[in-house]
């Protein structure tokens, strides 16, 4: 049985630790996405993938988010043909 006391506590403790650094850390994990996007659609990008076997079952996660990472990349249009999302 956890107390109200310690959660609140435990609650600060980790605001205290990560509060500095979530900015930090939110940029590292959208850089980490943005290279797992990259691996996933290198083949669809016209760049040869030997993962590319692998990989294609991610491809409909990765669409979810497509648009947001193409504009994040510096491409005013999607780069593939068969994804027009703009």
């Amino acid at each position: 049985m956890r107390l109200p006391r310690w959660s609140s506590f435990r609650a600060g403790l980790e605001e205290f630790c990560a509060g500095p650094y979530r900015r930090t850390l939110a940029r590292a994990r959208r850089e980490e996405d943005d290279l797992f996007r990259m691996v996933v659609l290198a083949e669809a990008l016209g760049v040869p993938d030997p993962a590319a076997y692998y990989t294609v079952e991610l491809m409909p996660v990765v669409y979810e988010d497509f648009h947001a990472w193409h504009r994040r990349m510096g491409m005013e249009r999607s780069p593939l043909e068969h994804v027009g999302c703009c």
